[in-house]
């Protein structure tokens, strides 16, 4: 099984698509062997910053702590604990996180045996070993390893509360079907959808599926963003924020960690749009199965 990299580098690093393909092996993907460290890093590109937030320590401190905490459990788990100390750790932009290069190098470089652990599946479908997906390394951001996390957390968030990026995290169709739409860009959308699970409306990866489906087909004749509106993001709490990660002390472990104090998502929005999604649930939302 792939093992943690016994030289670390210093500061996370950019991997084009190209290169990060390069070294996605079958011995790799398999977990039987290690990326080629040393080749990989030469292919490398300066990330240009080399501020605090910048430093691989932390977040690999992070990683070993959430494949401890979960060793014995079902590793789908710990998509709910890494998720908001990833988001709150590496403190980015939306712009930053959209470049898919820094991923590459924290699945390949940084964190591997993380990529395993949570993604090799137990069975193969054919005589080869099993192998956990290439896009898991580098893929859409909705699919890689540490992306998808950071984005769950990003749009699942409300203002500075993580509690619902939990939610979100918690229930995998969430994270394989929800983070796919492009409707969850808009808060009081994701927000009601969220609460909906917490609420168990919707329980079942057949439920939360249909669910999706059907929020996703409204909005072609329904405006979101007109029948429930939000204030939007305020970019200057965002960017200093970002600019306190220089005396930030490390992400709590025990509770969850405060992200940015941007502004919560206006509740009678979320409340408009858990009405209109309880109804197409109930009248329009078709469960396989049932």
């Amino acid at each position: 099984m792939t093992e943690k990299p016994e030289h670390l580098p210093e500061r996370l690093a950019l991997l084009s698509d190209i290169n990060a393909a390069k070294y996605l092996s079958m011995g790799v993907l398999s977990g039987q062997e290690s990326p080629p460290y040393i080749s990989l890093n030469k292919v490398t590109e300066p990330l240009g910053d080399l501020q605090v937030r910048s430093e691989v320590v932390p977040i690999r401190d992070l990683i070993d702590d959430v494949m401890h905490l979960y060793r014995h459990d079902t590793p789908t788990k710990a998509d709910a604990w890494l998720a908001p100390r990833l988001h709150a750790a590496l403190r980015l932009t939306r712009r930053e996180a959209a470049d898919s290069r820094m991923w590459n190098f924290l699945a390949l470089a940084v964190a591997p045996d993380y990529v395993i652990w949570r993604h090799l599946p137990a069975k193969s479908k054919d005589e080869l070993p099993p192998m956990v997906a290439a896009s898991r390394f580098r893929g859409a951001h909705y699919t890689q390893a540490f992306s998808r996390l950071w984005w769950a957390a990003e749009l699942f968030r409300d203002g500075s509360d993580y509690e619902p990026v939990q939610v979100a995290c918690g229930n995998q169709d969430v994270l394989n079907t929800v983070l796919r739409l492009d409707v969850i860009d808009h808060r009081p959308t994701a927000q009601a959808l969220i609460r909906l699970v917490a609420r168990e409306k919707v329980q079942t990866g057949r439920e939360v599926n249909a669910l999706a489906r059907a929020v996703n087909a409204s909005a072609s004749t329904l405006m979101y963003d007109v029948l429930a509106e939000d204030e939007g993001l305020d970019g200057g709490v965002l960017e200093e924020w970002i600019r306190e990660a220089e005396s930030a002390p490390p992400v709590p472990r025990k509770f969850l960690p405060k992200g940015p104090e941007d502004g919560p998502t206006p509740s009678d929005s979320v409340d408009a749009l858990v009405v209109r999604f309880e109804e197409l649930f109930d009248e329009y939302a078709r469960v396989r199965g049932s």
